[in-house]
């Protein structure tokens, strides 16, 4: 079981089981650190949501401590080590946590009502543990960061393993032209409109949090007051990203049209390539005639691609999303993993053939697609000579936990720890 960030939610996990117990008792102690039973009970809940088991499974606590002593044998070299990390990372993987239990329990007041405390709270309360946790991370990455694995020992792995290793799922190559459909200008306009009023309300003295709760329509953050958390540069649409980071603190911009609607931003906080921004979203209606235009222009495109330009310089030139940089590009997916709109316009498509264009929800908006299927890939048995870098990561994976046992075994043996689990 890893951590990482799955494990930074599980320390809050953690910690809404330490303040549900008047009393805890002690299960494990490594070095100065303890395990209390309620971050082991977490644990155990964490991992069997995640891994869908039975949590009375036998050995499964003792497992899952043992996972737990090792993080906290961890801890203690990168202590030893001085690692460090600075308050700057704390901070943003610490805001992270945060927002994403927000994104769970579906607003601040109803997390700050399943920890029994206010958000400012629960960041002061777990502080220190976010810090250890990346300690310990950081602390991992030095020791097996850069682990390689050569060729030989791929095949020699193979050949051990080959038996058991799993099979291939069915994997397509494929590119795509994605377009949103046009605003229709009448609703435009009074979505503007509506939205210029909210924005002098706000200029002449109203709250911009209580405007977002009332007026905005982005399900995600308006119960927040629109607060959509800690940001690096790169996750928003590149109109409200222009936007955001040429405010100042507190300063309100101007409306800014995406192919969400139109948005009033706040700018909360700036740190370093993130920021902390609110917005109140302002959806515009669309209309079947801007739909079959858009329908239209990739009728269009998926006939000049057939015809015999390049279905990449298309992308680059009227796709509408990340992926018209790498000409429509998205790579190998498997067959399972594909948006289900997608997967049934293309199921009955071999390699070179573009789908017609096909209607994709996304969130609460919508695009039209083509989809070009590069190359199919059935399902199969894993080999050297057409699976290489799957058996690659598969036997370097293998060979890192190998590393992390046999690391772990030295630690245990320079460092003082003790399991209390069958103690009454």
């Amino acid at each position: 079981m890893k951590r990482c960030f799955g494990g930074i939610l599980l320390c809050l996990c953690a910690l809404v089981g330490a303040t549900a117990q008047t009393l805890d008792r002690v299960v494990a102690v490594v070095d100065n650190e303890l395990i209390l039973e309620s971050e082991l009970n977490a644990s155990v809940q964490f991992y069997v949501l995640n891994n869908k088991l039975d949590p009375k499974t036998p050995g499964m606590r003792d497992q899952v401590l043992q996972t737990l002593i090792n993080e906290k044998l961890v801890l203690a070299k990168a202590i030893e080590d001085s690692v460090t990390v600075t308050d700057e990372e704390v901070q943003q993987q610490l805001d992270a946590a945060i927002q994403a239990r927000v994104q769970q329990f579906g607003s601040e007041a109803r997390l700050e009502e399943i920890y029994g405390m206010p958000i400012s709270k629960i960041k002061r309360e777990f502080r220190d543990e976010m810090r250890k946790n990346l300690l310990a991370q950081k602390m991992q990455q030095q020791r097996f960061g850069n682990t390689t694995i050569g060729r030989f020992e791929v095949e020699d792995f193979y050949r051990a393993y080959k038996d058991s290793l799993p099979r291939v799922p069915e994997e397509l190559d494929l590119s795509d032209i994605g377009i949103a459909p046009r605003f229709d200008d009448n609703a435009r306009a009074a979505t503007r409109a509506k939205l210029e009023g909210i924005i002098d309300s706000i200029r002449n003295g109203a709250d911009f949090a209580v405007m977002a709760k009332r007026y905005s329509q982005d399900p995600g953050s308006a119960s927040q007051g629109g607060d959509l958390g800690l940001v690096r540069r790169g996750q928003f649409v590149k109109e409200f990203e222009t936007a955001v980071f040429a405010l100042t603190e507190g300063q309100i911009s101007d409306i800014v049209e995406t192919e969400f609607g139109l948005h009033a931003i706040q700018l909360v906080e700036r740190r370093g390539d993130a920021v902390r921004a609110r917005h109140i979203l302002l959806r515009i209606q669309r209309t079947k005639e801007s739909d079959d235009v858009a329908i239209r222009l990739l009728d269009s495109l998926r006939t000049r691609a057939l015809n015999g330009e390049s279905f990449a310089e298309l992308a680059r030139k009227y796709s509408e999303g990340k992926e018209n940089t790498v000409g429509g590009n998205l790579g190998t997916v498997e067959v399972d993993q594909i948006n289900k709109d997608i997967a049934s316009a293309i199921q009955n498509l071999n390699e070179g053939e573009i789908s017609k264009p096909v209607k994709v929800t996304e969130g609460n908006t919508y695009k039209y697609h083509i989809v070009l299927v590069r190359r199919r890939t059935h399902a199969h048995v894993m080999s050297l000579d057409t699976d290489y870098q799957k058996v690659e990561s598969i036997a370097l994976n293998l060979k890192r936990s190998k590393d992390y046992q046999t690391w772990m075994d030295e630690l245990k043996s320079n460092i003082y720890w003790q399991s209390r689990l069958d103690q009454q």
